[in-house]
């Protein structure tokens, strides 16, 4: 067996039925120390492609860094059956396994499951079909739609679900499911956007989701039944870290530009101007959320030397020097250095309405209690708070930025 990082096994065409480009749809499954699941899984979904699915397909079992009996008995599957194939990866890493063999693979659409085969796989025809007519360019399974039988326990749903709020609110995504182990591409669509993935764990495929919707790409939704897999070997925390991680990187290289999402799909309409909105506001609360904690931070910290009105005001201009340079980046995808000195400016004059708010309720509470306590400070300032963010909010998109947003 060779040792380099990408050594596939292929079953010769004469042998497998397939030959190069015969395949329509190539299904990679990722293992990793699966020698218990491998076999009954992929007999299952082979018995399942020779009887249900219209369309030529391919099994490609992608071993990524296996220690135990994983790779021999993928090579024997590669044998026996003749649709599968199988390649192996000496590195680890769910990712790393994906992009290798979909660059390698030669069929119109590349997919993907995981090897508990957890999605009923009467979803996989409904996953695939709108890529091949055309319709659509990426296709994802969800497990959040109205109607759909998932079985997992509440820990598990609790942090995807959380994990999708997050994508929305950080990056403006729009697809419900990134997590889903259930996934397809078109191929001429991976070949463009699979040089700019960088991650090879399991925040790969939201990564790529996240290109694909910023290169205008159509992605299609199918509900799916999912029954959990009781003993799976994902590390929850390890991967959350990943996936926090793997957010922040693509979310400062988006926002600076030095990740550089080619436009795939020009006649795509540029998002709705309710969309925009949504997606602006979510990101100005994630950045105000950011804002408010320095901000409190900063008055507790000046409080011990600095009378009230002082510490807030001084923090107060601190913190909005910081959030007018991220509202211009992150939440208006303004970039470059254009305007910068005009938009600062707007932004101490928006942030004016919220010094003028923070000191009328400081000034407020004062004359009812002439010596209230630090806690009672804190909870009307951070009220104030609230209030002019929504002001600041309205002037950043109708005045500060101001033809800007995009």
């Amino acid at each position: 067996m060779q040792t380099t990082e990408y050594a596939p096994r292929i079953r010769p065409a004469d042998q497998a039925g397939l030959g190069p480009g015969e395949a329509r749809v190539d299904i990679v499954i990722p293992v990793r120390n699966e020698e218990r699941d491998l076999g009954p899984s992929v007999r299952r979904l082979c018995s399942y492609l020779d009887g249900n699915f219209p369309f030529a397909a391919r099994v490609t079992i992608a071993d990524n860094g296996s220690t135990d009996g994983t790779w021999a008995l993928a090579l024997e599957l590669a044998d026996e059956l003749a649709a599968v194939r199988a390649v192996r990866l000496e590195r680890p890493g769910r990712g790393g396994a994906l992009r290798s063999a979909w660059s390698d693979s030669e069929a119109d659409v590349c997919a993907y499951m995981d090897v508990d085969l957890s999605t009923d796989l009467n979803a996989l025809l409904p996953l695939v079909a709108p890529l091949l007519s055309g319709h659509s360019d990426v296709a994802i399974g969800t497990r959040l739609a109205r109607g759909v039988r998932v079985i997992r326990g509440p820990r598990r749903e609790t942090i995807s679900r959380c994990y999708n709020l997050l994508l929305h609110a950080s990056l403006g995504t729009r697809f419900s499911d990134a997590q889903c182990g259930f996934k397809a591409i078109r191929a001429d669509a991976a070949r463009r956007l699979l040089p700019l993935t960088a991650d090879t764990g399991w925040f790969f495929d939201t990564e790529l989701l996240v290109l694909a919707e910023r290169a205008g790409l159509r992605i299609h939704e199918v509900p799916v039944d999912w029954i959990d897999d009781p003993d799976s070997r994902v590390n929850v925390v390890a991967t959350a870290l990943g996936d926090l991680r793997g957010i922040v990187r693509l979310g400062t290289g988006l926002a600076r530009g030095t990740i550089a999402v080619p436009a795939l799909r020009s006649e795509q309409l540029r998002p709705r101007g309710d969309d925009r909105l949504a997606g602006q506001l979510a990101r100005f609360l994630l950045v105000g959320v950011a804002s408010t904690a320095g901000y409190v931070l900063l008055y507790v910290f000046l409080r011990g030397f600095l009378a009230a009105q002082a510490a807030n005001a001084l923090s107060l201009l601190l913190t909005a020097v910081a959030n007018t340079a991220v509202n211009r980046r992150v939440t208006f995808g303004i970039r470059g250095r254009r305007h910068a000195g005009r938009h600062l400016l707007r932004g101490l004059i928006a942030f004016g309405v919220g010094l003028a708010l923070t000191s009328g309720a400081l000034a407020a509470l004062q004359a009812t209690a002439p010596r209230p306590g630090r806690t009672a400070e804190l909870i009307v300032l951070v009220a104030a708070n609230l209030t002019a963010t929504l002001v600041r909010f309205g002037l950043y998109r109708g005045w500060v930025f101001r033809g800007g947003a995009r």
